[in-house]
């Protein structure tokens, strides 16, 4: 099998957990032919993760010819161009979630997520990925979202009896939510195109999106998104300073808190919730209603190991699990983090395809209609009615 090239655009948490995964592929032969960052301790972190170079500009990666795919580890409002500038150079493209959203334009009144009405950000945010995903179409590249859920061993085995038994997905019910993000650029709109509901909740959007895909194909139907209704708001604006001790999320004009429904063109329903305001750790699982049965995929809160500990002190260099503010007490201890999460399937998935000329689990339309049911979701909180696609 062929040797598949990898130039890294990023060196974040994203990239961290990325280059952990290319670790552990089997089958295709990967080389991580360069990293592009504007970090100024680039040259160190190439060589500490056996990065061949390290350039500042992404687009010498581009340039190079010997690239065969560019793996997208920026912020969410960069994606779109670079998937562009990427798939017109010549590169398939690893795109991390979310896929894009609304970033402001000129003349936009400040700050955006509470100034921009929701339903311009819709229509100009559906525009946009329209043309980003003829520029993909257009090239004949593979184009990889990294959206991990659809790859965790739980949802795969889901997938997998959905497609054996033929039955209907009635109704699901999804969950990602924790105490919100330490980083600084997650309070605003202008860097993350929204709040919870996205930066969280596309998680579980996609997941679902993708299961009712799977059960359209085992039963030779056509399944579509005819409608969205949802709801956000803050509710920690009703705490003061000296409550908000163990909640690290300081949203400027993002959400904390929202919910969305869904309904098919079948009939039948998905409701996802996300919040930053979930205290002892990430609670994300799936689950489906079927007429035949009932799945629960815990993503994170499984109980490969359950630890009762009373001395954080000894614990200290021992990683338990993401967003806890102690390592004593009952935790859902995560065993296999790559695995569990599905960020090993994911990569060895994307790296398959590129070596065989296939395409991913997790490719362009599912990548569109997340966020395009994101953004109705956040027109229809705001008019306070059900939005039709």
């Amino acid at each position: 099998m062929k040797t598949v090239r990898v130039g890294l655009i990023g060196s974040g948490f994203a990239t961290a957990v990325h280059l952990q995964s290319y670790k552990r592929i089997y089958g295709v032969n990967v080389e991580l032919a360069a990293v592009a960052t504007t970090n100024e301790k680039r040259d160190e972190f190439a060589r500490k993760n056996g990065i061949a170079r390290a350039v500042r500009d992404y687009r010498e990666l581009l340039r190079d010819k010997d690239i065969d795919v560019v793996d997208l580890c920026t912020p969410p409002a960069l994606h779109a161009s670079m998937v562009v500038d990427a798939v017109q150079a010549g590169k398939h493209v690893i795109c991390e979630k979310p896929f894009t959203g609304y970033f402001g334009h000129p003349g936009d009144p400040t700050p955006i997520g509470k100034k921009v009405a929701k339903k311009d950000m819709y229509e100009r945010t559906l525009a946009e990925m329209q043309h980003t995903c003829e520029a993909v179409r257009a090239s004949g590249k593979i184009f990889m979202y990294a959206e991990n859920w659809v790859y965790a061993p739980a949802v795969t085995k889901m997938a997998e009896v959905v497609a054996a038994t033929k039955d209907k997905i009635l109704f699901m019910r999804g969950d990602e939510s924790h105490s919100g993000s330490h980083a600084a650029h997650a309070a605003h709109w202008n860097q993350t195109g929204g709040g919870s509901l996205i930066r969280q909740g596309c998680h579980p959007l996609a997941t679902m999106l993708y299961l009712k895909q799977v059960e359209a194909r085992a039963r030779g139907e056509k399944i579509s998104i005819v409608s969205v209704l949802a709801d956000t708001g803050n509710v920690m604006d009703c705490l003061r300073p000296d409550e908000r001790t163990y909640i690290p999320a300081k949203p400027v004009d993002v959400e904390d808190w929202g919910t969305l429904t869904v309904t098919f063109s079948d009939g039948t329903k998905a409701t996802l919730f996300a919040c930053d305001v979930l205290l002892g750790g990430v609670r994300d699982f799936v689950e489906a209603l079927t007429n035949g049965g009932t799945m629960t995929a815990n993503i994170s809160r499984n109980t490969h190991l359950l630890s009762y500990m009373t001395d954080e002190e000894k614990l200290k260099d021992i990683y338990v699990t993401e967003k806890v503010d102690r390592k004593t007490g009952w935790q859902y201890v995560c065993v296999d983090e790559q695995w569990s999460r599905g960020y090993l399937q994911e990569m060895q998935d994307f790296m398959e395809c590129v070596a065989t000329s296939r395409q991913p689990m997790a490719g362009l339309d599912l990548a569109f209609d997340t966020i395009r049911a994101s953004y109705a979701a956040y027109w229809s909180a705001e008019a306070g009615c059900r939005v039709k696609l």
